[in-house]
């Protein structure tokens, strides 16, 4: 049987680089194929709307997402959650939109969160206004193609390739 994936874009593309997800989400038709076992939203700040997603038995969430700026803007990163650490909290969150946040509203629910591979960029410019920078902006490619390996891998068929 195929492994079930979700891709999840998530960001507030009101907040420039925050917007990082649904951008790196637009420029995957064509590069990994929406099927039955794998599905691609853009789930910008709806983070209850993901959480109840993931009740639906998923076997592994692909979570695209902005980073914070560890001094190298621009830089995609390609990491396994950590869910212990992230799911401190087990409360219901109807506006929380940051990954922690989410697995405590699907725990909060019931739920236990899959197996997540998180492609993120560290940001740049998170203040208000539309657009990436031009720095987080170059590494769209990048996590595009590190979200189709990880999807690759995440089905068996090859390993993450470093980006």
């Amino acid at each position: 049987m195929a492994a079930r994936i979700l891709v999840a874009g998530i960001g507030n593309i009101f907040l420039g680089d925050d917007g990082f997800g649904p951008e790196v989400l637009r420029h995957l038709p064509g590069r990994v194929a929406e099927t039955d076992d794998v599905r691609i939203i853009d789930y910008g700040i709806g983070g209850m709307h993901l959480a109840y997603d993931l009740l639906d038995g998923w076997d592994a969430l692909v979570l695209v997402d902005a980073l914070p700026d560890q001094g190298s803007p621009g830089t995609v990163h390609v990491f396994e959650a950590d869910h212990a650490s992230l799911c401190s909290a087990a409360a219901l969150d109807a506006h929380g939109m940051d990954p922690g946040t989410v697995f405590a509203s699907l725990r909060a629910l019931g739920g236990e969160p899959p197996r997540t591979i998180v492609v993120g960029c560290e940001v740049a410019d998170i203040a208000e206004g539309m657009g990436l920078s031009e720095v987080v902006r170059a590494a769209v490619p990048n996590a595009v193609a590190a979200v189709e390996s990880t999807v690759s891998m995440l089905q068996g068929r090859d390993a993450i390739r470093k980006v």
